[in-house]
């Protein structure tokens, strides 16, 4: 199982970014799948969850009406487009199975940093 998250940066407060997780050696169409984060000095957190099929989502309170989880099966991909982001948003974030689905294995993650 490879996951691979990519598309963070350093953005303003407010501003916008797409992260993207590439996955293999899975059937990825079947899992539901989830966005998880993790701050400095605090421990990961989820943040979104989508069924396998996309038509249902889960967002944390304090993403809700700025973060849209979304997937693409047809690619094994899956995304998270984050709006009005603030730095609290600020972590490292993950992809992996939902919950119990979870890999043993995560993959390196990518920066997401608030500031300006």
């Amino acid at each position: 199982v490879h996951l691979v998250e990519s598309g963070g940066g350093l953005v303003q407060p407010g501003g916008s970014l797409r992260v993207s997780c590439t996955t293999s050696g899975f059937t990825f169409g079947t899992y539901i799948m989830s966005w998880y984060r993790q701050a400095p000095g605090k421990e990961r957190e989820l943040v979104a969850t989508i069924n396998s099929v996309g038509g249902g989502t889960f967002y944390m309170d304090s993403v809700k009406g700025r973060f849209t989880i979304s997937r693409d099966n047809a690619k094994n991909t899956m995304y998270l487009q984050m709006n009005n982001l603030k730095p609290e948003d600020t972590a490292v974030y993950y992809c992996n199975g939902a919950g119990q689905l979870a890999f043993a294995s995560w993959g390196q993650g990518t920066q997401v940093t608030v500031s300006s």
